[in-house]
């Protein structure tokens, strides 16, 4: 077996194992000893007493109660057990990962998150020993740490049994065999998480991880005081007083310790797919959350297509569970809950309902079952308790075992009505290990449920209605004929349903079991085939491509470019970093040059989804959105980047676009005027049906490649460890240079926090109609202008290229040229530490004219310069300023003519506060510092982060 068949099975084993976990669950929840409860009972206890209704009992005798309830079908564990297996193993929401062929880090996931939850109820089963309790901790902490190596949702899965831990306290059972299960888990389960290079100290530090943190430590010291009061046995009041002075001490150091670390930065905020699940869907302030689809939230038809009937069963389980609780069936309320909460706002996670859903459902389907085969079976019978109607049957009467309870359902009963009391005497009940009489099964059944109906008649207020009813039901002939009657109807009922479901599910299999990049569809004329292109594609890249080649594409195709193509790729479908995802996506919707500047850093061939539908250029605008996010200057003043987009329903692209990297190489001799140069791409492969294309990138930077590729340039987390991120190459240093590290709307570590940004980018999600007609005013705005500059070189090279007087004043433009560049350091210098200092400016105002440029400027009022230079916002003139700036010597002709007709542009100031001498010297374009300075631009003001100009040289040193 290859390992490609291993890794095509995994989904299909490792769907197994989580099906026969998902089973062990519903069996463990509705064993008779995990299901003795009402809610009312715990409401009572909590009331009179603030503690459990019942101590654990002994393993000895529940193995009696155990062996009894089996008997007399009174416990449906086994029922509930087999048919949420059944639902387990073909629930459309499994099958979803657990397909065949169809690997993803869920598939594994669902395995270890299964086993970690088994392991946490079943060390909550009443009646544990000590070594048992401790053994299953363990267990599950252990089966946590295989979570967190296995999926990002180990998050879930620490909340949820943290959550559950907290409820327990509020529901009053709170005991040691719970501390020690919980300690143990999270204890064992966060040190070898932390051991994880991904997670770190975050388990320690991040938000949304912290909670389950803090109840540890309340773990802690109410144990603490649980062992105080034993000690000296304090009344429940003086218990309370304890409880509360230790709370508060407890509150007041851990209020200190934040105080003390928090400024620091220690703590990590929520990160945004967790402030997507409270927040609507596109809401969540991060472009690049918001732009995947499976983060929208579920629909009804969402609901019904992956879980089907189990959407009217599971309720009905969830509703049984209620009224048949304990400690470890208390958790399938709170998984319930919190996993239908989530799924509702990101339709990604109803695969989480895969498991508890088909327990649910195997809950409800299991106890109706029992009930109507029951009903059916004890022909002599109509009473649910199995009391005996008729005379008792002395063929094969064996020695009865006694009437009176065992001392566990004796301590029950005591606790729950007389507490303080010793247990009443009576007669044992013997471990018989056979029953075979009518006259056995009434007696064990009704000592059984004669003790169950005592502890908790007192408790539940709707008792005198039940014993009325069950009177009727069970002592009179039409009573029993209906409850025959229903249980006929359940069974057929049950039949239908499950028919129907299976059958659905069968169906669903088999379009889950397609290949997602093998579709079929239909040709205009309506013949099918099969679009393989995407296969054929990869195909292509790994028989037709170096070994070591690195193919540049969107991240959502990394894995499969990783997988099939065995290839580098340039994101492999891991979003942490956004930084990085950024970048691919400034390089695909910029301008088609910059793009490729970046690219030939970065990739060897440029691989494009094409052909329609839901391919790049459809998805465009979320790349553009992502690009603005770290690159401001991408999409300047519009933080959606509406400017990028389609200007109607043909198709028509938006200058933006137009000019883009993705529409040139998308659109390559397929759109009329749309030809990308040899120079820059050649293309190597069309698929098919067009919708891949391969373009390799010309002239790569080979210098880049070499030093990406050299181990010495990779950061290991520690010496020989795989984990080693690499860094980009140098060359790349001018263009990241312009981005800055995206701040999370939650990051409240970051000094320079981006509120702006985020107020903005809300704003225009608010009414995106009017924040996508500014955008193109702007774009068409800003298109002209750059017209208009170009016009402007045009005409300065033709006066250029003129004869007799131009050819002087082209000589006196490069002899003054030459003479800004030879004394640039005469009046700015560049100090060893990488700060900057000006000089004193020499008189240099014979200028001649070129081209009619004028020799002198005339210094601009000092209160324009006022108003000019305290307006911070971007206009036309920022964004050429900035243009003619970065293009240096290209630039510096036209910006000096431009600056001497108008010198009060030289102080304009963008949104953020930077203006020409900022650009200047980020840019290192010195002659233009110069310039600037000798306008009177001052060098010591801070942008609105605290940078000055110098200060922006010395950063990028």
């Amino acid at each position: 077996m290859s390992i490609n068949d291993i890794c095509c099975m995994i989904p299909a084993w490792f769907g197994g194992i989580a099906t026969f976990l998902t089973g062990l669950i519903a069996y463990e929840c509705s064993m008779p000893q995990n299901s003795v409860l009402t809610p009312f009972d715990l409401f009572a206890d909590f009331v009179k007493h603030g503690k459990p209704s019942y101590p654990n009992p002994s393993p000895q005798n529940w193995t009696n109660l155990l062996h009894t309830s089996f008997i007399s079908f009174s416990s449906p564990a086994l029922e509930c057990s087999l048919i949420a297996m059944g639902i387990m193993s073909v629930i459309p929401a499994h099958l979803m990962r657990s397909i065949g062929g169809g690997y993803d880090n869920e598939s594994v996931a669902m395995t270890a998150m299964t086993l970690t939850f088994y392991c946490w109820v079943r060390s909550l089963r009443s009646g544990n020993s000590l070594t048992t309790v401790v053994a299953y901790g363990i267990a599950s902490g252990f089966a946590y740490f295989y979570m967190v190596a296995a999926w990002g949702g180990y998050i879930f899965v620490l909340n949820m049994v943290g959550l559950h831990a907290a409820l327990l306290v509020a529901m009053g059972r709170f005991s040691t065999n719970v501390y020690i299960a919980y300690s143990l888990f999270y204890a064992i389960g966060t040190f070898l998480a932390i051991h994880i290079p991904v997670v770190g100290w975050a388990p320690l530090k991040s938000l949304e991880q912290l909670a389950p943190c803090a109840l540890f430590l309340g773990y802690q010291a109410l144990q603490a005081t649980e062992i105080f009061r034993k000690r000296k046995k304090l009344s429940r009041a003086d218990t309370w007083k304890l409880r509360i002075m230790v709370g508060i001490a407890g509150l007041v150091a851990v209020m200190f310790y934040v105080s003390f670390v928090a400024p620091s930065g220690y703590f990590g905020p929520l990160s945004s797919r967790v402030r997507g699940l409270f927040v609507r869907h596109t809401k969540t302030g991060n472009p690049l959350v918001d732009s995947v689809a499976e983060h929208q939230p579920a629909s009804n038809k969402a609901y019904f297509q992956y879980l089907h009937h189990i959407c009217l069963l599971a309720p009905v389980g969830y509703l049984l569970t209620m009224f048949h609780l304990s400690d470890a069936s208390s958790f399938l309320l709170a998984w319930g809950g919190v996993t239908y909460f989530f799924s509702s706002k990101m339709v990604r996670l109803i695969l989480l309902l895969a498991p508890i859903g088909s327990i649910l459902g195997g809950i409800a389907a299991g106890r109706m079952l029992r009930w109507s085969i029951r009903q059916l079976w004890d022909a002599s019978t109509g009473d649910d308790n199995g009391t005996e109607n008729k005379k008792p049957n002395k063929k094969k009467s064996k020695k009865i075992p006694n009437k009176e309870p065992n001392n566990d359902i004796t301590n029950a009963k005591t606790s729950n009505g007389a507490a303080g009391k010793g247990p009443k005497r009576g007669r044992k009940v013997k471990n018989k290990t056979t029953v075979e009489t009518e006259e056995e099964y009434a007696i064990l059944e009704s000592v059984v449920n004669e003790n169950d109906s005592s502890s908790s008649s007192s408790n539940n207020p709707f008792e005198p209605i039940n014993q009325a009813v069950s009177k009727i039901m069970n002592q009179t002939t039409e009573g029993i004929m209906l409850k025959r009657s229903l249980a006929v109807l359940l069974l057929l009922a049950g039949y239908m349903f499950s028919y129907t479901f299976k059958d659905y599910s069968w169906r669903l299999s088999i379009e889950l079991s397609h290949p997602s990049i093998i579709v079929p569809a239909r040709t205009r004329t309506g013949q099918k085939i099969k679009v393989d292109d995407y296969r054929e594609a990869y195909w292509w890249v790994r028989d037709n491509t170096p070994a070591d080649a690195r193919i540049l594409a969107w991240w959502d195709y990394g894995y499969q470019i990783t997988g099939i193509a065995n290839r580098t790729t340039i994101a492999d479908g891991n979003t942490w970093n956004h930084e990085h995802i950024a970048l691919l996506g400034k390089v695909l919707t910029t301008d088609l040059q910059e793009g490729y500047e970046i690219a030939r850093h970065l990739g060897d061939y440029a691989l494009v989804w094409s052909g329609g539908g839901g391919d790049d250029l459809a998805k465009s605008p979320h790349l553009a959105r992502i690009a603005n996010s770290v690159y401001r200057d991408h999409c300047p003043d519009d933080p959606t980047c509406r400017a990028f987009g389609f200007l109607d329903r043909s198709g028509t692209p938006s200058p933006m676009m137009k000019r883009s990297f993705l529409y040139n190489l998308h659109g390559h001799n397929l759109r009329d005027g749309v030809k990308v140069s040899e120079d820059m791409f050649k293309e190597v492969f069309k698929s098919k049906y067009g919708k891949v294309r391969i373009f390799k990138i010309m002239n790569i930077d080979e210098e880049s490649k070499r030093w990406v590729a050299d181990p010495d340039n990779r950061v290991c987390d520690v010496p020989g460890s795989w984990f080693c991120p690499g860094q980009y190459p140098p060359g790349l240093r001018p263009f990241l240079m312009k981005g800055r590290d995206f701040a999370q709307l939650e990051d409240f570590n970051k000094k320079e926090n981006d509120k702006q940004y985020q107020k903005e980018y809300f704003e225009a999600l608010k009414d995106p109609v009017e924040a996508r007609q500014n955008a193109m005013r702007r774009d068409v705005a800003a298109e002209r202008l750059s017209r208009e500059v170009d016009e402007r070189k045009q005409r300065m090279n033709k006066i250029k290229q003129q004869g007799g007087d131009g050819n002087r004043r082209k000589s006196n433009m490069e002899d003054r040229r030459n003479s800004d560049d030879g004394d640039a350091s005469s009046n700015v210098v560049i100090n060893p530490d990488g700060s900057v200092s000006a000089l004193p400016e020499e008189e240099d105002d014979n200028d001649d004219e070129v081209g009619g440029s004028p020799t002198t400027w005339t210094p601009p009022d000092p209160e324009a310069i006022e108003a000019v230079y305290g307006d911070w916002r971007d206009t036309e003139q920022t964004t050429a300023l900035w243009t003619l700036i970065q293009e240096g010597r290209q630039g510096y002709n036209d910006l000096k003519e431009w600056l001497y007709r108008e010198p009060i542009l030289a102080f304009v100031r963008s949104k953020d506060g930077r203006g020409p001498m900022w650009w200047a010297y980020e840019a290192r374009q010195l002659d233009i510092v110069k310039l600037l300075t000798k306008l009177g631009v001052p060098q010591t003001d801070a942008d609105q982060y605290g940078n000055t100009p110098a200060s922006l040289l010395q950063k990028h040193n």
